[in-house]
């Protein structure tokens, strides 16, 4: 078992129970998806609240990497947003901080990718797009519906362009959560595979010597998985901020 485990390159996505709760039917285990949640947010908790307790003049690491992620989500709202979408600066720094800690904990040896997880990302892309509804619902009433109807449509187009436009709105939890999944679950699948090959190589006995090659393609994919990693955090916070916007601008 053990070592279809080693070659077996789903076997890391498996969720496997740590501590078993079953209440009235249903299951609610402490798994191994929940204990990297937990540690996904105990490190951008720490790197906040570490960050942020100096205030010192010339910023240490920690202090300039709080700072930069503040910043960087901030500069994003105001730019896909506008200063009315700085409302929303807890909403959307929390899901880039958790997206990008759990893409980057993911690549750690023997961790748990949790946004490999298509279970997490839609829960993820449905809590967006509930936010946009239910906010835009309530500031702007039944003109939220404008989203649907671009302006300058002919009145002969209007009912196949209103159809599209409400596809593409249901459409937006799935392309949301798939992205990002994907992206996390091919990478992973990737790594595994040539690490597996490395490790298969160095127990061949005259095939060792080729090793090597397959071993660094491994360490330039964990570079540039590090990369997607980032950039999916990115692509998740920025897609939220422009659905954010047409909540705050139905219609424009």
């Amino acid at each position: 078992m053990a070592a279809e485990q080693g070659i077996d390159p789903i076997h890391q996505f498996r969720i496997e129970p740590i501590i078993p709760i079953h209440i009235g039917g249903l299951d609610l285990s402490f798994t191994n998806s929940s204990l990297f949640m937990v540690i996904v947010l105990g490190l951008a908790c720490a790197l906040m609240i570490l960050g942020t307790s100096g205030n010192a003049l010339v910023p240490g690491k920690i202090q300039s990497a709080a700072e930069m992620s503040y910043e960087f989500v901030g500069n994003m709202i105001k730019q896909t947003a506008g200063t009315e979408g700085m409302r929303f600066f807890p909403f959307v720094f929390a899901l880039f901080m958790f997206v990008i800690f759990s893409n980057i904990v993911g690549l750690v040896p023997y961790s748990f990718a949790v946004t490999s997880q298509i279970v997490v990302t839609f829960a993820l892309a449905i809590l967006v797009i509930a936010v946009v509804i239910i906010y835009g619902v309530m500031r702007h009433g039944t003109h939220f519906l404008k989203l649907f109807v671009p302006s300058g449509v002919s009145p002969l187009l209007l009912p196949f362009i209103v159809l599209i436009e409400v596809i593409s709105f249901v459409a937006r939890p799935i392309s949301l959560s798939v992205r990002l999944f994907a992206n996390m679950l091919a990478g992973h699948i990737t790594l595994k595979v040539f690490g597996a090959f490395v490790a298969s190589l160095l127990g061949a006995g005259a095939f060792a010597v080729i090793a090597p090659l397959p071993l660094a393609m491994t360490v330039i994919l964990t570079g540039f998985e590090l990369l997607v990693a980032v950039l999916q955090a990115y692509v998740f916070a920025i897609l939220t901020c422009v659905y954010l916007n047409d909540a705050i601008h139905p219609g424009h």
